[in-house]
């Protein structure tokens, strides 16, 4: 569809939201709000637990920090806004704001994906070698390997948020969305965007799609290790560990390909912003609960923390 110009130059963005109903955006905000809340109580539990509990200091849970950690700044910097839009009168967000959303939204989306590539990498060593398990993945390498997550997923998203910012913006001004997001705000730039669209393609490919791959290389790995195991309780207890880490990697990584990595002139604007609430709302809120309720080591450390508050 042809980009429609006007003689004005955006100043702000007004959202469409998730609906335009009274009744259903009251409902909607009662939901995420309980999410938020949730997500938000969730991670910082964990990250509490894993700091206060000895036996938990191990390479595993220090990723696992990291992602409590980030799925709470990644849900910050979305729900409150939605909130806010769902219950007032004016569902506008002003261009720098936008833009600022923007980017803190793909970067932490970005590290995820990273993330979880690093923790598919550790479980691997940990399962496949683990005599050499404490030695590969060291202190200093866990934090490499989380400094590069962050470091590489903010620069990246400066490199897109550059590009989507310097287009022209012209009008129309109404984003159907709930949240800034760079597919959303592309649409709204009155100029062809197909090189943009093409470098966001090739950023999805390096940051979420290498990453995938390294964690399906990884599980297979660890499934062919597993096989060859003996005990029925080791192959078990080996699974265990890394049932938590594929239930989020399904939930995250379904989601954001599905988002990412198709051609935008495909996207269906309703189903998108559908899939976004997962990867953006649901999914944060999940994590701590698939940690807490499918990890024993977590379950029994979160005894131990609540039976020495109750001494």
């Amino acid at each position: 569809m042809d980009k429609i110009k006007t003689n004005f130059t955006v100043t702000e963005f007004i959202f469409l939201g998730l609906s335009s109903d009274p009744k259903t955006r009251m409902i909607l905000f009662v939901i995420f709000l309980f999410f938020y809340v949730l997500s938000v109580v969730g991670n910082i539990i964990i990250i509490t637990i894993i700091q206060l509990e000895p036996r938990l200091q191990t390479p595993m849970y220090f990723f696992l920090t990291n992602l409590s950690f980030l799925d709470v700044c990644y849900t910050s910097t979305n729900v409150p806004q939605m909130l806010s839009n769902m219950v007032g009168k004016k569902q506008t967000i002003p261009f720098s704001s936008c833009a600022t959303q923007m980017y803190f939204s793909l970067s932490f989306g970005m590290i995820e994906c990273v993330l979880l590539g690093v923790m598919a990498y550790d479980r691997y060593v940990a399962i496949c070698h683990p005599l050499h398990y404490t030695v590969i993945m060291d202190q200093n390498t866990c934090i490499q390997l989380a400094a590069i997550s962050w470091s590489s997923s903010f620069l990246s998203s400066m490199v897109i948020n550059v590009l989507t910012l310097s287009l022209p913006y012209c009008g129309p001004n109404v984003l159907n969305h709930f949240f800034c997001e760079v597919p959303s705000v592309l649409r709204l730039a009155c100029t062809d965007t197909s090189l943009t669209e093409l470098v966001v393609f090739i950023f999805s490919i390096i940051i979420v799609f290498i990453p995938f791959l390294l964690i399906v290389i990884s599980y297979v790995r660890i499934l062919q290790s597993v096989l060859r195991m003996q005990s029925a309780s080791g192959r078990y207890k080996a699974l265990s560990t890394c049932a938590s880490h594929l239930t989020v990697v399904a939930l995250f990584y379904g989601t954001a390909i599905f988002m990412y990595m198709r051609p935008q002139s495909k996207s269906s604007r309703a189903g998108g912003k559908v899939i976004a609430v997962f990867y953006t709302v649901v999914t944060p809120m999940l994590n701590p609960l698939i940690y807490s309720l499918r990890n024993q080591d977590v379950k029994g450390a979160l005894k131990r923390v609540l039976a020495k508050q109750r001494t």
